[in-house]
């Protein structure tokens, strides 16, 4: 099937603008009736809606032709992680004497093991993600990889994120293990803010993150692995929506997030290894506090010559501040979609909402805090329409205010209703 060509296309459109008519639709439709010869004399003849696509294609994006899109999910798999495919061949590699095995041989001891399963990762995937990523590569070649130190020049250009295996902590009668999800300034060893938690997951970075970025501003770049809480969704809104470029460290490659890691060694020479209150979490995260703010900031850096909190106030300037309100706390809410009824209401967690302004029929995002719903803002074409209300039923059986005016505020003077 032949096409038009580009010239064509503009021909065509060029015709619109001398075509009768007193709308645009109708100057377009006087076109499509039209006969247009191509470079080699060929006829062609359009329908008005396909020339109207062009014209509006041309409009907004100046071609006519759409924009093609690649994948948002493109490079990354969508029922299983990377780090657990690699977790999985960790395990299972010392069952072989080939230090190189099959990646078929490979993938068949995983799913034997249960490690893995046959619906989240087809064999060919585990094969491509083996090869992209090197999984079967020797450490040995990983630690001979060429590197070089560096340190960004200003305060908050990068903060580093990793997760520490903590001390167990009583939690009731039982004693759970703990982890500490902490970030480190790349620039001046500083710690945006770090804290000890039962579970690791999406809600308990957020809560670290917001700290941070209310204790110490807002970095320009941040750095991870490839963890699942660091590529998750709420994590990448929550980058974009303040402009932070969110970057992530090679696979198996714990070298190069090397300020984060030494800071860990320090963490457990000089603090876990004391006698420490493990009575609850709050106590250990106290502890960890005040020996962050009162040791750790306040001692000699070898490397930088002076105190963390010293080279972090040379940048002091600089630095952008995201100040405690109730509206910057809507920029760490979870988001979701939802349609927008005929009687402008929606569905959220089990609870029936008014739209706050006529979205009948339309599809609108919906901001929310997972521990506190109470507080559900609408936004509409990334606009903020405003908070949405319970829906209650009885208040809207009542009359409009200008017909309860007329009527002096009596409810029954429009008439008895129908059946009454």
């Amino acid at each position: 099937m032949r096409n038009p060509s580009p010239h064509l296309k503009l021909i065509v459109l060029g015709a619109i603008d001398y075509a009768p008519g007193n709308t645009i639709r109708a100057r377009i439709k006087e076109v499509s009736q039209r006969t247009f010869a191509d470079e080699r004399g060929r006829p062609w003849r359009f329908t008005w809606r396909t020339i109207e696509s062009w014209w509006s294609r041309y409009r907004k994006h100046g071609r006519t032709v759409p924009q093609a899109r690649s994948r948002s999910d493109k490079g990354r798999t969508r029922k299983v992680e990377l780090e657990a495919v690699a977790q999985a061949i960790e395990q299972v590699l010392p069952g072989f004497h080939d230090p190189a095995p099959a990646k078929a041989q490979l993938y068949r001891a995983c799913l034997e093991r249960g490690l893995l399963r046959r619906d989240q990762i087809a064999p060919n995937t585990f094969n491509r993600l083996v090869g992209r990523h090197e999984l079967l590569q020797p450490r040995s070649e990983q630690a001979e990889k060429c590197r070089q130190a560096f340190s960004k020049q200003f305060a908050n250009q990068m903060w580093q994120a990793d997760t520490l295996c903590g001390p167990c902590v009583r939690d009731g009668k039982l004693a759970r293990p703990t982890r500490l999800i902490c970030f480190i300034d790349d620039a001046s060893r500083v710690i945006p803010h770090g804290e000890f938690f039962f579970s690791e997951n999406s809600e308990t970075f957020i809560q670290t993150l917001k700290m941070a970025l209310y204790k110490r501003g807002l970095p320009e770049h941040l750095y991870t692995d490839h963890g699942s809480i660091y590529i998750c969704r709420e994590i990448v809104a929550i980058c974009a929506r303040l402009g932070i470029i969110l970057t992530h460290a090679p696979v198996r490659d714990g070298a190069a997030k090397g300020k984060i890691e030494r800071f860990f060694r320090t963490v457990r020479e000089n603090f876990l290894a004391r006698q420490l209150d493990v009575s609850s979490l709050e106590a250990l995260n106290r502890q960890f506090s005040v020996w962050v703010e009162e040791e750790y900031h306040h001692r000699v850096h070898a490397t930088l010559q002076m105190r963390p909190i010293d080279r972090f106030g040379l940048d002091l300037a600089r630095l952008r501040f995201l100040p405690p309100h109730e509206v910057n706390d809507e920029l760490f809410f979870v988001e979701e979609s939802r349609q927008v009824k005929k009687d402008n209401t929606f569905s959220l967690l089990g609870r029936r909402l008014e739209a706050p302004r006529d979205l009948r029929g339309r599809k609108v995002q919906v901001r929310f805090d997972r521990h506190q719903p109470g507080r559900i803002i609408v936004f509409y074409k990334e606009q903020r329409m405003g908070l949405a209300r319970p829906l209650d039923p009885v208040a809207n059986d009542r009359p409009p205010k200008a017909l309860a005016e007329k009527t002096g505020g009596r409810a029954g003077a429009a008439g008895p209703r129908k059946g009454a």
